[in-house]
């Protein structure tokens, strides 16, 4: 209690952030249509652009890795063979079937 009173009569003020606040300089239209809809919605416009952001991540990331995959197992649409002695032995065990 001491400290508290201590920082009040020196005039410091402590402030401890849950989030990180940031400034973000965005067109005045895309301001306005996020304010009507956090209304809409009925969440702060902190809630809405998080929500919105955090979106926009999941969904880039998902992109990133569906892309590399593509790369990794396509070569101009045929299969990359990592270790030709292993897909021999792996051929070689499956069942021969008639078509």
């Amino acid at each position: 209690m001491l400290l508290g009173l201590w920082l009040l009569t020196y005039g410091i003020t402590v402030v401890i952030l849950l989030h990180m606040k940031t400034a973000i300089s965005i067109p005045d239209e895309v301001f306005s249509a996020a304010e009507k809809a956090a209304k809409k919605l009925g969440v702060s416009r902190s809630e809405l652009y998080t929500n919105a952001v955090r979106e926009f991540i999941e969904r880039y990331g998902r992109e990133g890795i569906t892309e590399k995959l593509n790369e990794v197992y396509s070569a101009e649409g045929e299969a990359i063979v990592f270790d030709k002695k292993l897909a021999e032995m792996q051929s070689a065990s499956l069942p021969r079937e008639e078509w």
